[in-house]
């Protein structure tokens, strides 16, 4: 900071961006093409190790200097990393942050299809994007004279218009339902987390980036099959009068050829494994810090709602084809007592007819 009236800082503004671009990615022999270049992750101390990504390297040619991290996921996703470097004071900062917010918008969707097409091979049913998100964290430097506490004090306004990204300051009361999410464990610290934006003033600050960049890969997948589900639901509401297949009715073979339970059943395994593995993907037993703050961004990323909202369809759509398959059983039942009374009608006219002669 240089002085009272017009502090200057320095930083960073880090920008995640998610892709979910098919229903999963063939690693194994993503692993044999020589000319896709994948190398391990950093493993956080925060993050298992089990069911990781992979970095893989922008293709040629790019613009993207910015880019700090490319990644793919075996679910079918990509995540990039953006990182803007910043000095000058918090108002400059509101003037120029929603310019560079839509610039990354653009490289984001460039970036990322660049990656999708050379590994288009290897994804199971592609499809570029289906669903996409994105968060912003404004990482300040610390400075030896100012705690969190201060900090928070003397530019909150500026602060909690920049998680916004407004150009000017918000109301009393909107700002204070900013602020109030705000987290500290020292006294240099000072988290503030918010829907779309979180601003970091702490010296060690590293590790918290690996936690926004996971919340918000695990936004993007519970996105993904809030989506799915909606589908499903629009399909079953605008089929008033389904029209089976006449194979469905047929007994013993029919569910062969048609059962509106096996792709319900399908998804929602899809939906145990993907959401077990990003649940069970960090690990903050004894991390309070930490926690606190995953905490505090699962309920501004709405994640815990989204999930209720996901086994709140799931269980619609299972009674919906429940019904539907208790009436293709009574129907399949119907058909095989008339093709056993027809039958045994054919047994008696023939024994009738043996016995006459």
């Amino acid at each position: 900071m240089s002085n009272q009236n017009s502090p200057i800082f320095t930083g960073n503004i880090y920008i995640f961006h998610a892709f979910d671009i098919g229903k999963n990615i063939q690693f194994k022999n993503l692993h044999k093409d020589k000319d896709i270049q994948t190398n391990k992750v950093h493993v956080s101390k925060l993050l298992k190790h089990c069911h990781l990504p992979l970095e893989i390297e922008l293709p040629h040619p790019h613009n993207s200097a910015r880019c700090i991290s490319s990644k793919i996921h075996e679910f079918g996703a990509i995540s990039l990393t953006y990182k803007v470097p910043i000095t000058g004071s918090l108002h400059e900062l509101q003037e120029i942050i929603t310019t560079i917010d839509e610039k990354y918008q653009q490289d984001s969707v460039q970036d990322a299809h660049s990656i999708y097409k050379k590994i288009l091979p290897y994804i199971i049913k592609p499809a570029f994007f289906q669903m996409k998100t994105y968060y912003t964290v404004i990482q300040i430097d610390t400075n030896n004279d100012a705690s969190g506490i201060k900090i928070k004090q003397q530019y909150g306004n500026q602060i909690a218009a920049l998680l916004k990204f407004e150009t000017k300051n918000l109301s009393t009361f909107r700002k204070n339902e900013i602020l109030k999410n705000s987290i500290s464990y020292f006294e240099k610290d000072l988290v503030i987390i918010d829907t779309n934006a979180a601003f970091l003033y702490d010296p060690e600050y590293n590790e918290l980036l690996d936690i926004f960049e996971f919340a918000n890969i695990q936004q993007l997948e519970l996105y993904y099959f809030d989506k799915l589900l909606d589908k499903q639901l629009t399909i079953l509401y605008e089929e008033k009068k389904p029209k089976l297949p006449l194979l469905s009715y047929m007994p013993f073979i029919g569910s062969r050829y048609f059962d509106p339970m096996s792709e319900l059943n399908r998804i929602k395994v899809d939906i145990s494994v993907i959401t077990e593995r990003l649940e069970s993907g960090i690990t903050l037993i004894g991390e309070t810090y930490f926690s606190e703050i995953y905490e505090q961004i699962v309920k501004q990323l709405n994640l815990i709602n989204t999930q209720k909202t996901i086994n709140k369809k799931l269980f619609i759509i299972q009674d919906i084809k429940s019904v539907y398959q208790s009436k293709i059983d009574a129907n399949r039942v119907d058909l095989l007592t008339a093709i056993l009374i027809f039958n045994s009608l054919i047994w008696q006219t023939l024994l009738k007819f043996w016995t006459s002669l």
